[in-house]
């Protein structure tokens, strides 16, 4: 892979809608454009950070750190180019920028039938360690439940 045509960075309120529109090519039930701009201004917790490929947003990943903690709130990458390893990659960043600002532990949580997600949360050195029941509103569908010490 190219190196030079992708770049990860911090996310700015001016990311929202690109943002959005991969939250929406990503998921059935999509967070809300003020969702993400509430995540981006007024949550002290939150880290946000977009993968940029030819100077376009096709990724974004956000986290909570709460003490030494890290949770993944949500991940994506774009349709258009996913399978280049994009994911991984933007996974890796946010695993050691975590890292860096103190975390030990991190969590997330993956649909049960999300087979290709949880493939990459193991490649990583996630563990399942838990079901949440019924955590999708939109289709009851369970969650795995995944940590992993960094």
């Amino acid at each position: 892979m190219d190196m030079d045509r992708i770049q990860i960075r911090r996310a700015t309120i001016d990311d929202i809608d690109q943002i959005w529109r991969v939250e929406q090519l990503s998921f059935p039930t999509p967070w809300s454009r003020q969702a993400f701009f509430s995540e981006l201004t007024n949550n002290q917790y939150a880290y946000y950070f977009v993968l940029e490929f030819d100077e376009r947003i096709v990724g974004y990943v956000g986290m909570w750190l709460i003490f030494d903690e890290a949770h993944i709130t949500n991940v994506a990458i774009s349709p258009e180019v996913r399978g280049m390893k994009l994911g991984e990659l933007l996974m890796r960043y946010l695993m050691a920028t975590a890292k860096g600002l103190g975390a030990n532990r991190m969590t997330l949580e993956v649909r049960i039938s999300n087979h290709i997600a949880i493939s990459l949360y193991k490649k990583l050195g996630f563990k399942e360690e838990g079901i949440r029941k019924n955590y999708y509103a939109d289709t009851f569908e369970d969650a795995i439940i995944m940590w992993v010490n960094l």
